[in-house]
């Protein structure tokens, strides 16, 4: 089974090697983002949704007759399937192809390196008091989600002793033409429009 990152989703940030990949596959899976912009005619697909035991018998079926490809956002090591599969078949099994995680590519469009920065996710959970806490000069790189928006993170980070003046990064669409970016600060981000899938970097 591959294991293929497709990055932030336009497929001129997507390694050649996962776009042979998902290109040559009889059996695709992924989301319907992602099948809708890279699956050809003829392959046999399943969409990714909440149900991932569906997901996971599907593979297990396929996977008795043909390899299957299964395409994830960003880099698979990074939030993604790949966690599920790994408890589900043995590691030698999996051939990962990585990818640009979200994170990474809004620090690309920043142009801030991120090796001093921490990387948390509120997508379906949400980090501890401890990992959000502030000292001077840290720097948050914080996927969003529903529940947990370019709004709400802010005022949780000051409500956890962040100041308001921290610099804000509100990272939208990532790699799409209607891709938008935010400068302002922790305080200025309550107030701007409200994204929600998307990255929000603070430098404090």
């Amino acid at each position: 089974m591959i294991v293929a990152g497709i990055g932030p989703g336009n497929p001129d940030f997507v390694l050649p090697a996962a776009l042979h990949a998902i290109r040559s596959a009889k059996v695709l899976v992924g989301g319907s983002r992602a099948l809708a912009d890279f699956a050809v005619e003829g392959q046999c697909t399943m969409t990714i949704r909440g149900d991932i035991p569906a997901v996971l018998s599907f593979i297990d079926e396929k996977l008795r007759e043909q390899d299957v490809v299964v395409m994830v956002s960003g880099d698979p090591g990074y939030f993604s399937l790949l966690d599920a599969l790994r408890r589900s078949y043995d590691e030698e099994l999996l051939q990962v192809i990585p990818g640009i995680s979200s994170v990474q590519f809004a620090f690309a469009r920043l142009a801030l390196p991120w090796h001093d920065a921490s990387f948390l996710s509120f997508h379906g959970r949400r980090p501890s008091d401890e990992e959000l806490s502030y000292t001077p000069g840290r720097v948050l790189g914080i996927i969003t989600d529903k529940a947990y928006s370019s709004r709400t993170i802010p005022k949780l980070l000051m409500e956890l002793g962040w100041p308001k003046e921290a610099k804000t990064a509100i990272c939208a669409r990532l790699s799409y033409d209607d891709e938008r970016i935010v400068r302002t600060t922790l305080g200025g981000a309550v107030s701007e429009r409200e994204e929600t899938h998307c990255v929000v970097v603070v430098i404090g």
